[in-house]
């Protein structure tokens, strides 16, 4: 099953966009991220698109906060991303007329859901600058 890490990777890149005083090209999120140019431009424009980031064209373009990270929660990003399901775990619909498979879709739904409830919960109640308060960057002192 594969994992969706849209989430941890545009936090990753967020948190780098932090602590530089210069916008980041997608050809040096992508390297980064080690995946397609096209494919960091395609998320970063999703998070252009809720006002999170902003991009500049040109010589020193690039993509750079539009807000600071104390403004933004995990909850945004993920809604910005596309709100997705946070679990991949899927339902069966093979025997439609089945009442075991009614049962178990029905119990491993509501778990599913109360879970998501959760989780979404406590997202929201975690800005970007909690992730990246205990980092130094290299050169930093103390």
């Amino acid at each position: 099953m594969r994992k969706d890490s849209r989430l941890s990777r545009a936090l990753h890149v967020l948190i780098h966009l932090n602590m530089t005083d210069k916008p980041v090209t997608s050809d040096k999120m992508a390297a980064m991220l080690l995946t397609n140019p096209v494919v960091a431009r395609r998320t970063m424009a999703l998070l252009r698109d809720q006002g999170y980031v902003r991009s500049s064209k040109g010589h020193n373009g690039g993509w750079s906060l539009a807000k600071p990270l104390n403004e933004i929660t995990l909850l945004d990003i993920h809604k910005a991303l596309g709100d997705n399901s946070v679990f991949t775990i899927g339902l069966t619909d093979e025997h439609t007329n089945c009442v075991i498979e009614h049962a178990v879709n029905a119990t491993l739904k509501d778990a599913m859901n109360e879970a998501e409830s959760i989780l979404l919960t406590r997202f929201g109640e975690i800005t970007l600058d909690l992730l990246g308060r205990d980092f130094e960057p290299p050169g930093a002192s103390k």
